[in-house]
């Protein structure tokens, strides 16, 4: 294992980690700048061999896409196969265009990661350090569980046409302008083909954990800044012990103190709230395109599982996985922009808690700074989908219901 994590090291070693702006960015993006460094998409190296690498696999990615929009257009004829191809090629048109949004806004993401050393969080006692590294691991896991349930959606995909009952198949249909179905041919056109197919599907991936990892670097900005006003009377008598608490309000250098601190944290709930925002921003657009197309795609995968029940242990098996991961993938959005809304609003409570009724509010400007920061509080930062639907819980469940719907209609029509 410390071979191989070694080895990982090596050939993932990436010019965003040596650009890093401190401990908190290298320990959320870590693996995700690993990751999209192997994938071939890393914006940060910009050497003449990964350069030639990188080239390579996006137009082996484009070529690939356009083979199978090409198939469809041109080939598909009945619903099942017009289907099949739909299910392939909308979600990787749509992590196309999530991925143009974010090459677009590249210097929001990067102000996004590095917003949580720059902002100075105070993560100095042991319940802040606990919140970092719950977060740290909530996002590690919900990572490998995304990789891995694609991974495993790829390897059923990859032994399909080996197993199958036709003599010469790929895993997804494409036009190829050559005759591949020949035993001198087939071998090397398959192995090209899934060479092509494994880079797109890990670009899809690498879009997704991108977007997770940002989310949960903000939901943890958010809990350790909570955590910090809930505690900010607490952390102010650090260095008055022996005063009570009607001393340290008369104590012009304990006052001080308060103010400053009370200062900086409401700085850094205005630079969080506009890193939000900008972030709810560029999602928008592409998030609305995502969630239009996921609706689609859970329909035609739960229509393919529908249909290949009796017929392919092997093709119910990855029509399975594929649903899966689409519900998957859009759930994990969801949840973390809900969860968004959940502690930014959490902000107002824990400003209640924070002891402002011992008399701090009666210190020159404290009321002002603590009315302003419960008024920005008491409206949740809510992330949408174009302006139209919110991304959260409720809305996800909304969505699988009307996707479930379409696929009992489409199953009513497929058997009449």
């Amino acid at each position: 294992m410390v071979l191989l994590t070694s080895l990982w090291r090596a050939i993932t070693h990436t010019k965003a980690l040596e650009e890093s702006s401190g401990e908190m960015e290298t320990t959320f993006f870590e693996t995700v700048y690993r990751i999209t460094y192997i994938a071939g998409f890393s914006n940060s190296d910009h050497g003449f061999f990964y350069k030639l690498y990188s080239n390579t696999v996006k137009l082996m990615i484009a070529t690939f896409m356009v083979g199978e929009v090409w198939y469809m257009i041109t080939f598909a004829s009945s619903l099942d196969s017009v289907i099949e191809q739909l299910n392939a090629t909308l979600i990787q048109v749509m992590a196309l265009f999530r991925y143009k949004y974010m090459r677009m806004h590249e210097h929001v993401y990067k102000n996004l990661a590095t917003s949580m050393q720059l902002s100075n969080l105070d993560t100095s006692t042991p319940a802040r350090k606990a919140l970092v590294d719950y977060w740290m691991e909530k996002s590690e896991t919900y990572l490998k569980l995304m990789l891995g349930l694609g991974s495993l959606t790829l390897a059923v995909w990859y032994v399909f046409p080996l197993v199958d009952d036709i003599e010469y198949n790929l895993t997804v249909n494409l036009w190829l302008g050559v005759d591949w179905r020949r035993p001198s041919r087939y071998p090397i056109v398959y192995i090209i083909h899934i060479v092509a197919f494994h880079y797109t599907a890990f670009f899809i991936m690498v879009n997704d954990v991108i977007m997770q990892a940002h989310l949960i670097h903000l939901i943890c900005q958010y809990t350790v800044l909570a955590d910090c006003f809930e505690n900010i009377l607490d952390d102010c008598e650090k260095d008055f012990k022996g005063l009570s608490r009607d001393q340290l309000i008369r104590d012009s250098s304990f006052r001080e103190v308060y103010i400053s601190r009370l200062g900086l944290l409401v700085e850094q709930h205005k630079k969080i709230l506009m890193h939000t925002m900008e972030l709810r921003k560029i999602i928008s657009p592409p998030m609305l395109g995502q969630v239009a197309a996921s609706s689609l795609q859970i329909c035609f995968a739960g229509y393919q599982v529908a249909m290949t029940l009796t017929v392919s242990f092997i093709k119910f098996s990855m029509s399975l996985l594929f649903l899966g991961y689409n519900l998957f993938e859009l759930f994990v959005i969801c949840r973390w922009c809900d969860e968004i809304k959940i502690q930014s609003e959490n902000i107002s409570n824990a400003l209640y808690c924070s002891g402002w009724e011992c008399g701090v509010a009666t210190m020159a400007g404290v009321r002002a700074r603590l009315m302003l920061v419960a008024t920005r509080a008491s409206k949740p930062i809510v992330l949408t989908a174009g302006g139209i639907t919110e991304l959260s819980l409720n809305s996800y469940s909304n969505l699988v219901k009307t996707s479930y719907s379409a696929l009992t209609v489409l199953l009513g029509m497929r058997h009449e």
